[in-house]
């Protein structure tokens, strides 16, 4: 048994078009043969799922599971962040980069993680007067498609975002950028910036390959001006990693960054926050999860 006795899930039913409503009942049947106690908790709005990820934590659960995509996810680490409750993520929605790069890719990586005990503490991402953050936060060419793909009713799965990025290629055009870490200021046109606690983002996208969520540092990943066709024929590299390379590509790590200069709209686990300038800071160890064998959270 499982020393993480008492656990909630968490069931967002919309998640995966209507996946996690149809599946709550078994995750929660395997579940319980890894904890001594679970608590269900069902909400049909966001605002519900945070309410009820909150009172879960003030309840004192050992761990919160939470059954949904990356947008659950996020609601849940706001909950979790800086507290002893553990998350875990059974995913059921359209991207799971959390899920990812936590190892946990069923409910039975769940189920296993909670028998052995395995749990982690992770770095996240805290924007300042705004929320905490534990995958990526995105603003520019890339933000424009999270706001098209979340818009479109198909299809599902990383395929949307692809489609999403061709569409927006149409509208595309620079502009400058200013980013300030405790190393200095850069100032250059670009189309995106992507601030990484992990690597991925949009369905598995690495937009920041090396970022890892133990070290205390964000690897920021800037694309600067260049034309569309060089953009098509970068495209490709993005699904392995290999756009760092390009020229046009710069990257870094820090503690903290502070956007400015364009209208951008920032984006963070998904999720819509506001229009650049933001500053956000990388808090090491504020999450505790529970992670599988493959997690990516090293």
């Amino acid at each position: 048994m499982t020393t993480s006795t008492r656990a909630a899930l968490l069931v967002c039913p919309a998640s995966g078009k209507g996946r996690a409503a149809r599946v709550a009942g078994t995750v929660a049947a395997r579940l319980r043969t890894a904890v001594d106690h679970l608590d269900l908790h069902v909400a049909s709005s966001a605002e519900g799922t945070a309410e009820a990820a909150r009172r879960a934590v003030a309840d004192g659960v050992d761990v919160l599971v939470v059954l949904g995509g990356d947008g659950g996810a996020h609601l849940a680490v706001q909950a979790c962040a800086g507290t002893s409750t553990a998350l875990a993520v059974v995913p059921a929605g359209t991207g799971n980069d959390l899920a990812t790069a936590l190892g946990t890719t069923s409910a039975d990586d769940v189920v296993d993680a909670l028998r052995a005990g395995s749990r982690r503490s992770l770095d996240l991402g805290r924007v300042r007067g705004g929320p905490w953050f534990a995958t990526v936060l995105c603003a520019g060419f890339d933000s424009a498609v999270n706001e098209r793909a979340n818009a479109m009713r198909w299809p599902a799965g990383p395929r949307r975002y692809d489609l999403a990025i061709l569409a927006e290629l149409a509208a595309l055009r620079a502009e400058h950028l200013v980013v300030e870490t405790e190393d200095g200021v850069v100032e250059l046109d670009a189309l995106l910036v992507a601030v990484g606690n992990t690597t991925s983002y949009g369905g598995g996208i690495p937009v920041c390959p090396g970022a890892s969520t133990s070290d205390g540092l964000f690897d920021l990943t800037v694309v600067g001006a260049a034309p569309r066709r060089t953009l098509l024929r970068m495209l490709p590299t993005l699904r392995t990693g290999r756009h760092v390379d390009h020229p046009e590509v710069r990257t870094f790590r820090a503690r903290s960054v502070r956007l400015s200069g364009p209208s951008w709209v920032a984006y963070a686990d998904g999720e819509r926050l506001r229009e650049v300038p933001l500053d956000v800071e990388c808090v090491p160890g504020a999450l505790t999860a529970v992670c599988g064998p493959l997690s990516g959270a090293g």
